[in-house]
């Protein structure tokens, strides 16, 4: 976790990826149609406290929610469903934060709870 703040200093953006280093920044994978995770995710990032959602485009599979941190700034979230196959959905996160300086690791940490609690949404369709 300090490895992360510090490199928050620098940096004011996180995302996921197939590729990312950092195992907790890998995509995550559900057993369940597009459309099916679209309703459980626009449902469950809608009762998650502290967040706000800008707007849904359902076609492309893209949420944009904005959260404000306890020092004020704002993080804007981006988060995108992907069809692997009919039955098989990827979900991929990028927070920013606005302005120039590092978030110490804030974009991180956000992206990681939006993972947990959909993880426990999700659990029975969930592809380790």
């Amino acid at each position: 976790m300090l490895k992360r703040t510090l490199i928050g200093l620098m940096r004011s953006f996180d995302q996921t990826g197939e590729k990312a280093k950092d195992p907790a920044l890998k995509t995550k994978h559900y057993r369940m149609s597009k459309d099916q995770a679209w309703t459980e995710v626009t449902t469950t990032l809608k009762k998650l406290n502290g967040y706000k959602i800008l707007h849904e485009v359902k076609n492309v599979g893209e949420i944009v929610l904005e959260k404000k941190t306890i020092t004020g700034r704002r993080l804007d979230i981006t988060v995108t469903l992907f069809s692997i196959n009919p039955s098989k959905t990827a979900i991929d996160i990028y927070s920013a934060s606005r302005g120039s300086l590092g978030d110490l690791g804030a974009n991180y940490r956000t992206i990681l709870q939006i993972y947990r609690t959909l993880d426990q949404k999700l659990a029975a369709y969930k592809i380790t």
